[in-house]
């Protein structure tokens, strides 16, 4: 017969082990984050020190849930049958850490698209998810036993689809506007392709997980589904680190493309003081000078990360 400690805690070392994997992933990322882009606005340093600080928080809770029956009580069996308020803070951390990420790309997909109905449609999933997990936090405080878990079904399902759902409708507009805005030169198209491809790796992964989560949720009546919602929360902060310290890329290849333009005005130019034509190879000339000059403004205004 399979012990209490396998059916039930199981899973959730497993999640916490990959829970803490993440965690050393963001401190890596949050440590980049500060060396690189120490010209960042006072609000966005705060913001990601908020952000570190609830990916702690969700850590140490995790650990100290973790410890406590297989430690301190070992051999009770009934502390192994409940869940006690600390791991009733995973949900809604999670949620907090959630609602963060999603209301930061809504702002990006406000400043970039300019689409209200998007960013409204975003804000409300983000909203829907943040009660629907505190929700399930207090259930968790009222239902404590685990195998008990599968009464609050409603609130488990309203807190992980919208979450998933935001995630998708923030890939789905920030995709589409970056493809709409390609300018058809090489060079600039190579950078939009590689925030496109950021922009679904980190969007999509999120809401997969979330997606995960709610099936083993629902089909299994075991912890398995814990195995994917402990690490939940560090898989929103990863992609949003992920996101602010992939600009330096961009913004390397930005400087090279205008760098090649550059050259090539210079050429052009060179060519209009050497070459004897007549006004029709002067007026080409100082055409294609216009025409990169456009490309640069537009490059840059299209890719350079707005904060």
């Amino acid at each position: 017969m399979t012990s209490p400690a396998a059916i039930t805690y199981g899973p959730i070392l497993i999640g916490t082990v990959f829970n803490i994997m993440l965690y050393g992933i963001m401190i890596t990322q949050t440590f980049l984050y500060f060396t690189v882009y120490k010209q960042d606005k006072l609000w966005m340093k705060l913001f990601v020190c908020l952000l570190f600080l609830c990916d702690t928080l969700n850590s140490v809770f995790d650990i100290v849930f973790v410890y406590v029956p297989l430690v301190n009580k070992f051999g009770d069996p009934g502390a192994l049958s409940y869940a006690t308020w600390v791991f009733a803070t995973d949900p809604a951390m999670t949620a907090i850490i959630a609602l963060q990420v999603q209301l930061f790309f809504a702002w990006r997909v406000k400043v970039l698209t300019g689409s209200i109905p998007a960013v409204v449609l975003i804000v409300i999933c983000s909203l829907f998810q943040f009660f629907g997990g505190l929700g399930t936090a207090i259930a968790v405080g009222m239902i404590p036993e685990f195998v008990q878990f599968q009464r609050f079904k409603a609130i488990v399902i309203v807190w992980l689809a919208f979450s998933s759902i935001a995630d998708v409708a923030i890939t789905f507009a920030l995709v589409w506007h970056l493809r709409k805005h390609k300018t058809g030169f090489a060079a600039t198209d190579d950078i939009v392709n590689r925030v496109i491809r950021m922009t679904v790796q980190t969007g999509l992964v999120t809401a997969l997980w979330a997606s995960i989560d709610l099936v083993a949720y629902l089909t299994s009546s075991s912890g398995l589904h814990l195995i994917f919602n402990i690490p939940l929360a560090k898989l929103y902060t990863n992609s949003l680190m992920s996101s602010l310290n992939s600009r330096a890329g961009w913004r390397y290849s930005n400087t090279q493309s205008a760098v090649v333009v550059e050259s090539r005005r210079s050429d052009i130019a060179k060519d209009r003081f050497s070459t004897v034509g007549g006004s029709q190879g002067q007026a080409a000339n100082h055409y294609s000078v216009q025409s990169h000059q456009i490309h640069v403004d537009v490059e840059s205004h299209s890719v350079v990360d707005p904060v």
